[in-house]
This record gives structure tokens, sequence and C-alpha cells, in this order.
């Protein structure tokens, strides 16, 4: 993130007032390789291509926060790989990671992932570095730690299908998958920490926890992610969950969570109220249906919507309700600012 938005993400959090309405994204390979103009196995395969290209956003766009910043990452096959999934992938899509897991009684066999070694997470690590200089000279640092959260990452190696039937009806076995997942996610975030001394800042990035009730979230999610949240010691500890998300946001706080990105099916009034306005929230227009589909005027008309839905407006970062989506174009960003700047 560039410095001066970090610092004012910090003030956020201590649950100080700005004096103006921030604006900020989620974006990476789903968005930036087709604005820029790049196939995806470009963006992912380039490093120079993936360095210019974040360098344009951000000069593109200076007001803007970009979160989580100069995002090293290869789709959802980031932390399959580690874990010996096959990756495919394609030209001008999103890569996917195959399932490994043909049965939850196969976790058994998992290997636990040396985070410095296998699979890409070496590549990630050594991109940052590569760049790093270039990156500073921006006036940007690297300030977040990013993985894919314990049941997201399950899902992709056994099936959404399997784990949802598997924390049914095999509750031990998927305590033992879900535990190697949650301590590969501790050693990765900690050893990008080590890394880079400047992250003190985590993004954990979980849709699967929406699909489950409230007694399997407490049971399958809520031990995890507080084991998560608090391993490095962070200031910023950043959630990403677009799907449902209102069971989640009653246990934020306990799970350790000071920011929240969530479905823009959910009100920044409702959310608000599920966490006594204590919780800095990142959204929270359509992405797809408005951000990208929609004219500058339904973005304009979806911002000023969403302010309309709460009283409390100074724990907010505006966005939208998950990440940045393919095909958004700038007059559609301009105007997102636009209405941002004007709002009371």
């Amino acid at each position: 993130m560039r410095n001066s938005a970090w610092n004012d993400l910090l003030t956020l959090i201590d649950s100080e007032k700005l004096g103006y309405h921030p604006v900020g994204f989620i974006i990476d390979s789903p968005w930036i390789p087709g604005w820029y103009g790049i196939s995806a196995i470009d963006y992912y395969s380039s490093d120079e291509l993936w360095l210019n290209s974040n360098l344009q956003v951000v000069n593109a766009f200076p007001d803007i926060w970009f979160m989580p910043g100069f995002w090293s990452e290869y789709g959802m096959c980031t932390e399959p790989s580690a874990f010996g999934s096959r990756m495919i992938f394609l030209e001008n899509n999103l890569p996917h990671a195959e399932k490994i897991l043909s049965d939850i009684s196969d976790t058994e066999r998992l290997p636990q992932p040396n985070v410095k070694t296998d699979g890409l997470l070496p590549f990630m690590i050594n991109r940052l570095k590569r760049n790093y200089s270039e990156i500073r000279n921006a006036d940007h640092e690297i300030r977040f730690a990013v993985s894919r959260g314990p049941l997201n990452v399950a899902s992709f190696l056994m099936g959404t299908t399997e784990l949802m039937t598997a924390l049914v009806l095999e509750p031990e076995r998927s305590h033992l998958l879900l535990r190697k997942i949650t301590q590969f996610i501790c050693d990765w975030l900690e050893w990008q920490k080590e890394c880079f001394p400047s992250i003190d800042g985590v993004l954990i990035l979980d849709d699967i926890i929406g699909f489950v009730g409230e007694a399997e979230f407490i049971e399958f999610v809520l031990p995890y992610f507080k084991k998560i949240f608090s391993v490095t010691d962070t200031r910023a500890k950043f959630l990403h969950n677009d799907s449902e998300g209102l069971i989640t946001a009653r246990y934020l706080k306990e799970m350790g969570v000071n920011i929240f990105n969530f479905s823009f099916n959910h009100s920044l009034g409702e959310i608000g109220k599920l966490t006594d306005n204590e919780i800095v929230l990142v959204g929270n227009i359509p992405p797809r249906d408005v951000m990208s589909a929609g004219t500058p005027e339904d973005v304009i008309t979806a911002v000023r919507k969403a302010h309309g839905e709460t009283s409390h407006h100074g724990n907010i970062v505006w966005s939208v309700g998950g990440g940045m989506p393919p095909g958004v174009k700038n007059e559609n960003i301009r105007a997102f600012i636009k209405a941002a700047n004007e709002l009371k």
C-alpha cells in the first residue's frame, strides 16, 4: 500500500476520524491483466509485466487504497500448490488447482508443506524481493501477509461439496485437515513477515466460512481463525468473505478481525450493527452487476444508496462487496471516486 494510505488505515483501526471518505479496492489477477491489456498467463509468468501493471494501476488512481497492494499471487493455485495440487494455467482465464483428496480419510497422508520451498510459494516471495526497490521507490510498502483461509484451501484440496459433507459426517478427520491447513497458513504468514519486516497486516480470504451454520462456525471456523489472526501479532487484521456473512460478522471481534470485506447482499448498516460499529468495513456496492457491468451513473447511484443505509460513516473504506471483478473500466472507477468525494 501507499504509505499515506497505510497510515490512514491504521487511523481508522484506532477508531479515529479521517475527515474524508477513503476509497479502496482489493485488486489482483481477475482484474489487473485485462485492465492493463495483457493475458493472465503473461501476468503470472513475467515479473516485469506484473510490476509494470501494478505500478500503472497505483499511478493512474493515486488516491485509491489498493489492498493489499502489489499482491504476489497465482490465483487459486497459490496455497494448494504447496500441498501438491496439479495446477491448470489458461491463457486468458483464472488458473485452478485440481483436487488431491478423494476422501476425507486421505487427510492422514497429506504432507505438511514447507512454506520456504514448496509449490509456488518461493516464486511469490522472490517476485517481491526482486521488485522491492521499485515498489518502495513508488512510495509503497509490503504491508500485508496474505493467504486463503483454512476452509477455502480445504475446498480446493477435496471439493466444496465433499468438505461440507465431511464436516457433518467425519468431524474428527475434518478437524485433522483443518489443523494441518491452519498450521500451514500460520507458517506461511510468519515466513512472509520474516522476509518483509514492513508487514504489519494480515489478509485472509475465505468464502467457504459463509456456507456453514452457526454451530458449525463455532466448531470448525472460530478456533482456527483465532489462531491465524493472532500468530503474527499485526495491527491490521483483514478478513474477506463475500458469501453469506451475518454469522461471520457476529464473531469478528472474537476472531481478532478489525477489517471486514463482505457480500454486497448485506448492507453497511446491517453489518455495522452486528459488529457494534467497531470494525472497519470495506464495501459495499455490487462488484459485477454495478462496478463492472453498470454505467458511471449506476455506480454513483449505488454508492449513494450504500451511504444511506447506515448512519455510521467514520469506519468505512468505500469499495465493492468483494474483490475488483474483471472488466471494470476507468470511467466507473472515476465515478466511484466522485461519488465518495461528494458524500456528506
